[in-house]
């Protein structure tokens, strides 16, 4: 048997092949683009996440024998993009994605709405679902009036699957029409952003089968009949499947385009007023926590397209050594902000800029704010009673050794880095896929990978980062009143 993990991510799309013991096959990629019509807009075309997924799994087939003995399938996506559907399952419009913040005026009138954060168990960020039709309504009217179904990536992938509108709880938890609590659409949050109940997909735990795959598709792959489809997640949730983090104490920090620290919890307990977002799991019964940041790795791209120089040569130059906390402070707002300041017009900064400035300044200076914008996160999750005492390092960014001892000494627990294969969201889906097909417990196969190596906190070094912190989360409200 073989089980395939697809995970829908901002940039491209992976698919990954696994054996009935977790074991990778193998696995591809895909690419595709994001369209920027406007400042503060992130579109994506949903026929070009069909597209990769076809490349892919024609790729797999070739490559992959055991793709014929498929049986389970999962998918990962990135959140709270809005996928319009008409009554003939058509797309209206192109996707507006999670890192989208046009309806930050929509967003913070339904924040306002009496019940919602308490329902939804969170604040309305700009980025999430249903702010995004409140602007669809306002904005292109004849375009809402068409609207018979709003998927989610994830969910518009399980529809080109299945033929079924539906969605796992995850990914739903991020629209702010769910009741996170209750892990249902909520009717007050449903009325409350102007949409029916019809217009949703069902909902489903992402470890249990949300369908079977469609005939012609089996066909296609040449794969037998039965093969079922899970729930699927949110990309994030996928992601602490994929590394075992089910449980209390168990979680991670992202370095990826946008900065995750995720802890798993037991049970719900939302805090909106921290900024920290609160979701229902991939598995039944559980939830999870986590503090994000739109620009973390996105921040030291940006560095690397003015300056000319790849990543890992800007953080490469600074060396092995953790250095003093510079004079030169970067504020990583870049696309604005989640954790834990909710504010979508907030833009980035250089301050403390001299003639004696340099490239690796600079450098540093990214380095330091994004790690500072952990912390932020790392305090509001410890506000809600998260236990957090120790992280796994994932992400792009996780490849610079630098930048972790840097983060693990501001945040004051170790990082560990997982050994080698696969760990990610791709892995976390297939295993949805195979618990789906096989009925199997979600703790049975969802274990953690090997350790490879811990960075710990630099314990001399706390004090004076402590300090370069709070200076950090002072500069906040003098830039923010200026811009």
């Amino acid at each position: 048997m073989s089980f395939l993990g697809i995970d829908l991510g901002t940039s491209g799309l992976r698919a990954l092949l696994m054996d009935a013991d977790g074991a990778p096959i193998g696995a591809v990629e895909r690419h595709y683009s994001v369209s920027n019509p406007k400042g503060g807009w992130s579109e994506q075309n949903p026929a070009d996440w069909v597209a990769a997924l076809d490349g892919a799994v024609d790729e797999l087939r070739k490559t992959c024998p055991a793709f014929a003995n498929l049986r389970g399938i999962g998918v990962a996506g990135h959140m709270h993009g809005a996928t319009l559907l008409d009554e003939t399952g058509a797309v209206l419009r192109p996707c507006i994605l999670w890192n989208d913040t046009r309806a930050h005026v929509e967003a913070a009138a339904l924040d306002h709405t009496d019940q919602v954060r308490e329902l939804s168990g969170n604040i309305v960020f700009p980025g999430f679902t249903a702010p995004k039709l409140d602007w669809v309504r306002k904005h292109e009217p004849e375009i809402y009036a068409r609207v018979a179904k709003v998927l989610l990536p994830a969910a518009y992938l399980n529809y080109y699957l299945t033929g079924d509108y539906v969605s796992d709880m995850s990914d739903a938890a991020g629209t702010s029409w769910l009741d996170v609590g209750a892990r249902d659409w909520s009717p007050t949050l449903l009325a409350a952003g102007h949409m029916r109940a019809d217009q949703m997909p069902r909902v489903v735990e992402g470890s249990d089968k949300a369908g079977t795959l469609r005939g012609d598709l089996a066909a296609k792959w040449g794969v037998g009949a039965d093969v079922a489809v899970a729930g699927g997640a949110g990309d994030n949730a996928a992601a602490a499947c994929g590394i075992g983090a089910l449980q209390e104490g168990q979680g991670f920090v992202s370095l990826g385009t946008s900065g995750v620290m995720l802890a798993a919890r037991d049970g719900y307990a939302p805090a909106p007023e921290t900024a920290v977002h609160t979701f229902c799991h991939a598995v039944p019964g559980r939830w999870y926590q986590m503090g994000v940041m739109l620009s973390a790795t996105d921040s030291l791209n940006w560095l690397s397209r003015i300056t000319g120089q790849k990543p890992a040569e800007l953080t490469g130059a600074l060396g092995a050594t953790l250095r003093d906390p510079g004079r030169v402070r970067f504020l990583p707002y870049l696309s604005g902000e989640r954790t834990p300041h909710n504010d979508a017009m907030i833009r980035g900064s250089f301050t403390g800029l001299g003639s004696d400035t340099g490239r690796d300044e600079l450098t540093a200076a990214v380095l330091e704010g994004v790690a500072f914008g952990l912390r932020d996160s790392f305090d509001a999750l410890s506000a809600t009673g998260a236990q957090i005492d120790s992280l796994m390092a994932i992400g792009g960014g996780a490849a610079s050794r630098y930048w972790l001892r840097l983060i693990a000494t501001i945040l004051g627990v170790p990082l560990t880095l997982p050994g080698g294969g696969e760990f990610g969201a791709a892995l976390g889906a297939a295993r949805l896929g195979l618990t789906a097909a096989t009925g199997v417990a979600p703790d049975e196969v969802m274990h953690a990978p090997s350790v490879k190596e811990t960075i710990e906190p630099d314990a001399a070094a706390q004090a004076q980062w402590a300090e370069a912190h709070a200076a950090f989360r002072a500069a906040y409200p003098a830039i923010r009143s200026v811009q």
